[in-house]
Order: structure tokens, then C-alpha cells, then sequence
């Protein structure tokens, strides 16, 4: 995964507006306290945006609010590893799949989830 921000002034440009929104597979984790900048998940790389290497200081976490967090890389890999768990199919789902379509098929559709969020690496 790879952290970018965003700057206020370029989010319309990014994201479009509500009558023409611009679909993008990014989560935005903060955002500064004045909102004049945002911090942004993406697996893709995202053109226009300022790629970061580390968190810069200054943002609010926003992803779960109830974390209650400060955003650091640790944070950064608790999303990403949140993300993926949301992602998956239920277990009940899971089995369905499995006995309807078999490992293999169900492998397909765990590999969906496995490319879009792949593990935090130690």
C-alpha cells in the first residue's frame, strides 16, 4: 500500500464533484485539523498526488475515530490489516463458495482481497 496526500485545493480535481464523482480505490485515513489536507491508502499508484514515504506530521486520524489514534507507520499497517479483514467474505460465505465451487474457486475469490490489501511486510 502506498500513502499519498492530498492537498483541499486539488480534492474536487481528484475525486469530482457530487453530480460527476470520479471512482477511486484509495481510503483516506486523516486529514489536517483545518481540512486543508488529507492523507490516502492506495495499492494503485495515483497520479497528482504527493507520494509519501513515512506520515507527516500534523494530521487527525479519521479512518476509525474510535482508535482514538495518533497516525505513525504503525497506524498505517493497522488499517491496512483492517481493511483487509473487512474484505473478506463472511466464514458462512466462505463455505458456500468452497461447496459450490470448490478450492480453487474459492481461491479466486479470496485473491481479490489478497491483491487489493496485501499483508503488512515485517
Amino acid at each position: 500500500m502506498k500513502l499519498y496526500k492530498l492537498e483541499s485545493s486539488n480534492f474536487e480535481a481528484f475525486f469530482g464533484t457530487p453530480e460527476e464523482p470520479i471512482k477511486r480505490d484509495v481510503t483516506i485515513i486523516a486529514q489536517t485539523p483545518s481540512n486543508d489536507a488529507f492523507l490516502l491508502l492506495s495499492k494503485d499508484a495515483q497520479d497528482g498526488l504527493a507520494l509519501k514515504d513515512s506520515v507527516p506530521d500534523g494530521f487527525d486520524f479519521t479512518y476509525c475515530q474510535e482508535w482514538g489514534l495518533t497516525v505513525d507507520d504503525d497506524v498505517i499497517d493497522r488499517v491496512i490489516i483492517d481493511l483487509r479483514k473487512k474484505a473478506y467474505p463472511s466464514w458462512q460465505d466462505q463455505l458456500d463458495d468452497i461447496y459450490h465451487n470448490g478450492v480453487d474457486g474459492w481461491k479466486d475469490t479470496i485473491k481479490t482481497t489478497k491483491d487489493k490489501y496485501p499483508k503488512v511486510t515485517e
